[in-house]
Order: structure tokens, then sequence, then C-alpha cells
């Protein structure tokens, strides 16, 4: 069964696009984009803009949107019923074409990448590109190596 990811949360005064790979499981089960709270994503926000990040949905995009921060994911659709990126494969996903979507917003002076396997994809579908994209340590409660202050220093340098 094909899983739809989530639409983009953007607007004309987005500078940093973060791009996350596909919706966990947690995710797909609330509808927003870093729903498991073992997810480091939003507790990072949180210091990159020294304030509390809400916990509804509405909340969520308004602080994105008001911070200039745009999200969206690489995958479109995928058939994957786990949360591992590990079991995103070419021949179970559908990555999203990100060209118009860079044309409609000027704006945008970054993208960053949480995790291995969303800067692979967006590489090898936007080999063109010519917004700075940077890969940036996975905030999954999986990776033991996250450290927040790459994401604050890539964040603010362009904000």
């Amino acid at each position: 069964m094909w899983h739809q990811g989530f639409e983009p949360v953007i607007d004309d005064n987005s500078r940093v696009l973060i791009l996350g790979s596909f919706p966990s499981i947690k995710s797909r089960e609330q509808g927003f984009y870093y729903g498991n709270p073992q997810n480091r994503f939003w507790n990072m926000l949180s210091s990159v803009f020294g304030e509390t990040v809400p916990k509804d949905i509405s909340g969520r995009k308004e602080f994105l949107l008001r911070h200039g921060v745009a999200l969206w994911d690489v995958i479109k659709s995928s058939t994957i019923t786990s949360s591992k990126d590990s079991d995103i494969t070419e021949d179970n996903s559908i990555p999203v074409d990100f060209n118009e979507v860079l044309l409609k917003y000027p704006n945008l002076k970054l993208i960053l990448c949480n995790g291995n396997l969303s800067y692979q994809t967006f590489i090898k579908f936007n080999p063109n590109c010519k917004i700075p994209c940077i890969k940036m340590q996975s905030t999954s409660s999986a990776n033991g190596r996250y450290k927040v202050d790459g994401w604050v220093k890539a964040i603010k340098s362009a904000l």
C-alpha cells in the first residue's frame, strides 16, 4: 500500500528549507512532520529560536513560517511500512520533484538535509541545484552521535 508524504510547509518568506526523508509511522499517525516525541527535531528548533515550539500542527506551521523555515521530505510517496530510512529504496518510493518549488521560492538561501538519505536523494535528483545544500546529522533518536550545535549554527547563518 502506498503512503503519501506531507505537503510542504513553505511560503514566500522561507529562507531555509529543511528536508527529511519520509514520515515515520508516528508522524503518519499524527499527520505532520516529526511526530515521534523521541525525535529531537522540535527540541532542536526550540534551541535555535529560544522559544517553546507549539504542540499542535497549526502552531508548529506558524512557528516554522514565522522564523523563515520551510519543511518538506524528499520522498513523495512510498510503500514503506516501518520508520527506518534503510527500508526506503528506489523500488518502493517516488521522490519529490523540487524544480518548480525551488523556482517558486527565490528567497530560499540554504537547504539542510536531516540525515543521509534525505541528502543523497536530494543530490541525486537535483544535481544542478544552485542553493547550497548541507547534510546534517539526523535528529532521529536512533542517532547516538547527534549534536544540536551544527543545526543551530547552520540555521542561524541563513537567517
